[in-house]
């Protein structure tokens, strides 16, 4: 059951993601799905064409016919639920990846009727699963499809404005699938580009593909200097980005400042995790900001429930219904962020305009996923009554653990949804307070795990 998680599936290949497991999730998946087509694609990890057949075997076993996309950024299985192929309607799609996990790892990214299968749907495929027998197989029932190149044209076709813009534009694919389209897209805009590591390698032989990790964009940084005006990286399946200019490494809550910019308005929604001065700067600017749940699923969940324009995690995750379906694309991302830079916004100017604070990086706590909400819980409970010498409490959210907003700044702590850990960030006005906030509730989560 450890590999059904709240976003998505996950797990190491052949211990976890086997030829048994794999084909009963697609036969339990296609109880839930109402129409005849499921659009499936796969990351560049050597074992996802395996585990593509494995799926579709179980599918197919469950009355489902099978739409393949081949190798795609998870962007591109996402864009196929808004479309039709050969006059066939696509009623859900399965992106078979590992996102930015090591090399061993995959898993599926599942949308269904255009919204994330995830939570307790995920949950309860599991318990079904785990019950299931062995699967009979059927006659194979899969048609091919050219997604990439009906996403290339799109996107092309939306940002002809952007066509032979002088900026020197550099860029990581970090040997994952976001070079499968970058190529493509650049060269039909006529953009003045250079890309490291573009061809997939699921092996990641140069570095690991996550752009959150400063570590990971040691290389881009390097071409940045030398070569570009501005970069982008990307991680394994292409939903994250990173941004960098010569000044700033842009976090994805200060992108949706820049993006928010060029809406009239706008309802953003945000994650615990993303700083207060996106959500005083959005309100300062008439728009409405409202904070919610960490996670790509739950995030997409709100934007629909409140008809927002634009969503963010810290992480690099940037969802735009603002012109696009509300769902989180790098590549669309990096898109919007060269309109912004086409349109004369000085990027580094306008973050410099900001209130100054201090934040740390997404700060991880080792613990166990039997105990990981239990500590949360008891953090709970010690907060209604802190000792005289915690820092004075301004209020309590806690849609998503426990953020805690003091006399100037915040602490945050959250257990993780996929990984036996908790997460804490910190924020103030001055680093000695950051410091105090961090010190005061790591006490708070030591005194927690004694109380257990």
């Amino acid at each position: 059951m450890s590999i059904y998680r709240e976003y998505d599936i996950r797990g190491i290949y052949e211990k976890e993601l086997n030829e048994l497991s794999v084909t009963r999730i697609g036969y339990a998946l296609a109880s839930k799905i109402d129409g005849d087509y499921v659009a499936v694609g796969y990351d560049a990890r050597s074992h996802s064409p395996i585990l593509f057949e494995y799926l579709v075997a179980g599918l197919n076993a469950g009355g489902k016919k099978v739409l393949n996309m081949g190798l795609v950024p998870t962007p591109v299985n996402y864009f196929c639920n808004y479309n039709e192929f050969d006059g066939i309607l696509v009623s859900a799609s399965v992106m078979i990846t590992g996102s930015h996990n090591p090399s061993e790892y995959n898993g599926f990214k599942i949308t269904i009727d255009k919204a994330p299968f995830f939570g307790e749907d995920i949950y309860a495929l599991g318990r079904e699963c785990e019950a299931m027998g062995a699967i009979q197989h059927v006659t194979r029932n899969v048609k091919e499809i050219d997604a990439v190149t009906r996403y290339v044209d799109f996107l092309v076709g939306e940002f002809q404005h952007l066509k032979g813009m002088p900026t020197k534009i550099v860029y990581d694919c970090g040997n994952g699938v976001a070079g499968v389209v970058t190529e493509r897209i650049f060269s039909g805009l006529n953009l003045h580009t250079k890309g490291l590591f573009v061809d997939p390698d699921g092996t990641f032989p140069n570095h690991h593909p996550d752009p959150s990790d400063e570590h990971n964009l040691e290389d881009i940084k390097k071409l940045l200097a030398t070569d570009g005006d501005i970069a982008f990286a990307y991680d394994g399946d292409a939903d994250r980005i990173a941004v960098l200019t010569h000044k700033n490494n842009i976090k994805g809550d200060m992108m949706a400042l820049l993006f928010a910019m060029k809406m009239d308005k706008p309802i953003v929604v945000g994650e615990v995790k993303c700083s207060q001065v996106m959500y005083d700067e959005l309100e300062k600017r008439g728009a409405t900001a409202i904070m919610y749940k960490t996670g790509h699923s739950n995030l997409k969940v709100k934007m629909k429930e409140v008809n927002a324009d634009l969503a963010c995690e810290v992480s690099g995750h940037v969802f735009f219904k603002n012109r696009y379906f509300g769902y989180d694309d790098a590549i669309y991302a990096t898109l919007r962020m060269l309109e912004l830079v086409h349109d004369g916004i000085d990027l580094d100017a306008e973050l410099a305009k900001l209130p100054l604070v201090f934040s740390t990086e997404e700060i991880k706590v080792k613990t166990t996923d039997s105990e990981k909400f239990k500590i949360i819980d008891k953090v709970k409970e010690l907060l209604k009554n802190p000792d005289a010498s915690f820092p004075t409490i301004r209020n309590i959210i806690d849609v998503d653990g426990v953020r805690i907003n003091f006399e100037n700044g915040w602490g945050l702590v959250r257990a993780s949804n996929t990984t036996p850990i908790l997460v804490t960030r910190f924020e103030s006005t001055s680093k000695e307070n950051a410091k105090v906030y961090e010190d005061a509730v790591n006490g708070l989560i030591e005194k927690a795990k004694e109380l257990l």
